[in-house]
């Protein structure tokens, strides 16, 4: 298995970065973990085709996150896509997509689609079977506007977990906890934020969750300029895992 950093960035591009955008290969499935804005640039820039996309997994409904879903149909559209599309996430995506497309391309959302295009919803701590992953979400915490979810997906006989935003809590602690690649959030390195995680209260858990490999993306100026003295492995945009 491998994976690629399309997006490692936060929400304001820091440090340059894509929005969170990263790619998941088996033998023969292609997968999207979350589809920030920039996303469908990102993915040209990798040379990686948005046709060869079989499943979109999104952690919660903000721009960097899931804002690139409009682009990417709207690609598919011109590209002449026919396979089919299939894209997970939190309750209320349907609605939010539809008014993404409509805000961002007026039509898109009722244009006929020459692919079957599959919207599914996260039902918190519920196995959700997707070809040759299965993906339990676990909810956490990222501000009361938006439902958030950690993923937890077992894939060739290993365990991916990918926290999204969240502060420390107890749905990311069950999702993390024993996984053999832990991509999780380090936005900041000791200053507590709301809605987000900091690296020192992510080391004080680290003991417990037991993960066998730790990966931190969407980092802050703060944690960006750091991260050659910190001993952490870090993403960045093209950074690639093998599994």
């Amino acid at each position: 298995m491998r994976m690629q950093f399309l997006g490692s960035g936060d929400a304001f591009g820091s440090g340059g970065r894509f929005n969170s955008c990263i790619l998941l290969e088996t033998e023969s499935i292609r997968y999207l973990l979350d589809c920030g804005a920039s996303s469908l640039i990102a993915m040209k820039c990798r040379h990686v085709d948005p046709n060869s996309i079989s499943t979109i997994l999104v952690t919660h409904l903000h721009a960097d996150h899931f804002g690139g879903l409009p682009f990417f149909l709207l690609d598919a559209q011109f590209a002449r896509r026919r396979s089919p599309l299939t894209i997970v996430g939190p309750p209320g995506l349907r609605e939010r997509l539809t008014q993404a497309m409509e805000i961002g391309f007026p039509g898109l959302s009722a244009t006929v689609r020459k692919f079957d295009l599959t919207l599914l919803e996260w039902a918190p701590r519920q196995l959700t079977s997707l070809d040759s992953m299965t993906v339990t979400p676990y909810e956490v915490c990222h501000g009361g506007m938006v439902q958030s979810f950690a993923l937890r997906a077992e894939v060739e006989g290993s365990i991916i977990s990918y926290s999204g935003d969240t502060e420390w809590c107890t749905g990311l602690e069950e999702a993390a906890r024993d996984a053999d690649l832990f991509i999780c959030e380090g936005y900041s390195y000791d200053k507590p934020i709301k809605a987000h995680l900091d690296l020192a209260t992510l080391e004080a858990h680290l003991p417990a969750i037991r993960t066998r490999r730790l990966v931190l993306t969407h980092m802050s100026p703060d944690m960006l300029a750091r991260t050659s003295s910190l001993g952490y492995e870090f993403a960045e945009d093209g950074k690639v895992i093998e599994v």
